[in-house]
This record gives structure tokens, sequence and C-alpha cells, in this order.
């Protein structure tokens, strides 16, 4: 059974062979789980893409005529002289 050693600073290494079973990379993220009976669990940590829903949200716009856009545009042109 892969063991590890914690240290002063509540740091570990997690066992390669268990990296390997989960699949980890540096950079990656990992859950700690506990369960009804108390036994901890480690797997990756992923996020579900419907929980992103809405995160980068931005105003919803009605589209513009061209008509509306070229008065917009003269507008600004003006502004700039």
């Amino acid at each position: 059974m892969p063991m590890a050693t914690l240290t002063s600073k509540g740091q570990t290494t997690i066992p390669k062979g268990i990296r390997d079973h989960l699949h980890l990379r540096p950079g990656d993220r990992i859950d700690f789980v506990i369960d009804d009976r108390g036994d901890v669990r480690v797997r990756p940590a992923v996020v579900n893409l419907s929980d992103l829903k809405g995160a980068l949200q931005a105003k919803v716009r009605q589209p513009l005529s061209i008509d509306e856009m070229n008065a917009a545009v003269r507008a600004r042109a003006a502004v700039a002289r």
C-alpha cells in the first residue's frame, strides 16, 4: 500500500502510483472528501461544465440595424474631429 509522510507544514507528496492511477499532472487540483463512515477519499477536482453556465454572462443586446451602425460611426467620427 502506498504511503506518504506529512511535513511540519502539513504538506505531503502523493505517491507516484496514486498520481498515475488518478491521472494527476503538475498543477492539477485534488479534492479531499470525507464520507459517511469518516473515511477520506482523494479524487481529482474536476469542474462540471454546467456549473460554469452564466459565469461569463454578458449583457444581452439587440442587434443593430445598418442605419443604426452608420449613425454610430458618424457620431464617433464627429467626436474624433
